[in-house]
């Protein structure tokens, strides 16, 4: 079995409250599992209103393919322009 992980940090230039974070992550993670069958959630700086994480996750029997998948995922948010990516992180773990 294999397990991907993936981490995307944002800034989010235009948010000004907790309501218009809120807007923007909820928008990311429903494109995010409507595109793709991963395990989505806003995973930190839940209380910072100009930043935000997000966290996912995939299990497979492939690595190659689940390398793909959490590169796909990444650059399909990149490409949907809600929000600044400022870092990512991506593991993958044979169990």
């Amino acid at each position: 079995m294999v397990v991907g992980l993936g981490i995307i940090i944002f800034r989010l230039h235009d948010c000004h409250s907790l309501k218009g974070k809120r807007r923007v992550v909820k928008s990311i993670i429903n494109q995010v599992r409507n595109r793709f069958n991963v395990s989505v959630a806003e995973v930190g700086a839940n209380d910072i209103y100009q930043r935000a994480e997000i966290g996912f996750a995939l299990v497979g029997n492939n690595r190659s393919v689940i390398n793909s998948k959490l590169d796909k995922v990444i650059n399909m948010v990149d490409d949907m322009g809600l929000a600044e990516i400022i870092d990512t992180e991506m593991e993958i773990m044979n169990l």
